[in-house]
């Protein structure tokens, strides 16, 4: 049996297929950049290219909070008509807690579907890890689930209740601008205010420390110019009010070094309150998804627990490894609904 999952989310869409309980293909389609809802549709479409005919597919999502539709419910009821317009009854949707539902019971039930992605990821990484901690830093959000008894042991589980309970950090390592990051950062051993601008992203931050996967920025930078370290230098001077040729690269380097540990800090404090809530025994792992799972395997390291990659609880072979792990919600609803 070959199942398609997919994760439709606001500036990508994600699709994992899997025949027989082993993956056999993941790949992340960026949407167009356009602010009306076609953009889905294009997605989609290109999406659908890579399909058999006569799968089954299950989808998540996050795209229903995009800025194209007016609130989530218009969100979830257009990307839900579009797949079952697109693939008829063969489809199924992820509805956390609620498990997999049809297109009609996805639209009555739209708050359960909407950002359930992360739920399917921690209950198929719960199956295979009793215990620990899943965080998947994806490129605008970081999900910090506690595993415990083989299950997800999230209090939040709409976005809302999850910023409350420290589940959610909304910043990724990609598109989160670095303003909403730090405040101040040190130049030539100053530290000084930075602005309140999107001159620079999280993107530009890791490209500087060279942690940045070559194709994990598929989008356009802030100012539209090129992706060189020098061009990602000159935007976080700009940050700070300067020209990049005010100092020289390993100055910017340095810089960067410390907004990155700014957005570590932030994960790792969430990290700590919830091992302490939940009491996870001091051996339970920090399992890491997305493209910005180096900072799990870093945050590991400071709560001095053992590391995993996602990609290693699947079988899966290992040239896709990479990419099953940026995409993890896909492939988790593809493994859950077969």
């Amino acid at each position: 049996m070959t199942v398609i999952g997919w994760d439709i989310g606001g500036a990508n869409v994600k699709l994992a297929r899997v025949e027989d309980g082993c993956i056999t293909q993941v790949v992340q389609i960026p949407c167009p950049l356009q602010a009306d809802r076609a953009k889905f549709d294009q997605a989609l479409a290109e999406g659908l290219k890579l399909c058999l005919p006569g799968a089954r597919h299950a989808v998540t999502m996050t795209g229903e909070l995009s800025d194209v539709f007016a609130d989530r419910a218009e969100g979830v009821a257009y990307l839900v008509g579009l797949m079952r317009k697109a693939t008829g009854d063969r489809t199924l949707f992820y509805a956390g807690r609620g498990g997999f539902l049809d297109a009609e019971r996805a639209i009555e039930r739209w708050r359960e579907v909407a950002s359930a992605n992360w739920h399917a990821s921690a209950t198929l990484t719960a199956a295979l890890c009793a215990e620990g901690l899943f965080v998947d830093a994806g490129t605008t959000t970081t999900d910090l689930i506690p595993l415990k008894s083989g299950a997800p042991a999230a209090r939040g589980h709409t976005d809302g209740e999850r910023l409350i309970e420290g589940e959610l950090v909304y910043s990724g390592a990609v598109r989160t601008p670095v303003m909403a990051v730090a405040q101040a950062a040190p130049f030539q051993g100053v530290m000084q205010r930075i602005a309140g601008e999107r001159f620079a992203t999280m993107a530009d931050i890791y490209r500087l420390t060279g942690e940045l996967p070559e194709d994990a920025d598929p989008y356009p930078a802030a100012d539209l110019r090129g992706k060189t370290k020098q061009e990602s230098a000159a935007r976080l001077a700009r940050m700070l009010g300067r020209d990049a040729s005010e100092a020289g690269l390993p100055v910017w380097v340095d810089v960067a070094r410390y907004v990155a540990a700014c957005q570590l800090a932030q994960i790792e404090a969430a990290a700590r309150e919830l091992i302490v809530r939940e009491d996870l025994d001091a051996s339970a792992p920090v399992i890491g998804a997305g493209c910005g799972r180096f900072l799990a395997k870093r945050l590991a390291e400071l709560l001095g627990r053992p590391y995993r990659d996602f990609a290693e609880t699947i079988d899966c072979a290992p040239e896709m490894r990479d990419m099953a792990a940026r995409c993890a919600p896909a492939v988790a609803v593809a493994l859950l609904s077969e």
